[in-house]
């Protein structure tokens, strides 16, 4: 009886061959579904000093990109059908909450043109979202 490593008896060498397939499988995932996480449009945010820590619910997300187009969450939409779209979006679920972001390259009229619209639509109360500064 010899232990040695000459002959056909078994291995005792942990085979990781499976384990990185896997691992770069979930990594190739991550990295496909991670871009779809952010909602609405991407824009750059302004940086604020200060931000409210408070983050309730799941809110409807309008942006206004550097080009002034203005969007509900992914979705373009005109500027004269946005007050009906939010109206719409606020109906199916009523108290909703709606942030607004705005491109830093966009001008404060055209982020309070949004606003107004948004709260013609029914809106109690609209959140602008900031970057906080690090």
């Amino acid at each position: 009886m010899s232990f040695g490593g000459g002959g056909k008896g078994v291995k005792n060498e942990i085979n990781v061959t499976p384990l990185v397939d896997v691992v770069l499988v979930l990594l190739i995932i991550f990295m496909v579904i991670t871009p779809m996480l952010q909602r609405g449009k991407d824009v750059n945010l302004p940086i604020a000093r200060s931000v409210d820590a408070e983050k309730k619910g799941d809110p409807l997300v309008l942006s206004v990109t550097s080009d002034g187009k203005t969007w509900i969450e992914a979705n373009p939409v005109e500027e004269s059908a946005l007050e009906g779209q939010v109206a719409e979006a606020l109906r199916r679920e009523p108290g909703k909450k709606v942030m607004l972001k705005g491109d830093e390259r966009v001008t404060v009229g055209d982020v309070r043109k949004v606003m107004a619209r948004a709260r013609l639509g029914g809106a109690r109360g609209v959140a602008l979202a900031v970057q906080e500064k690090k």
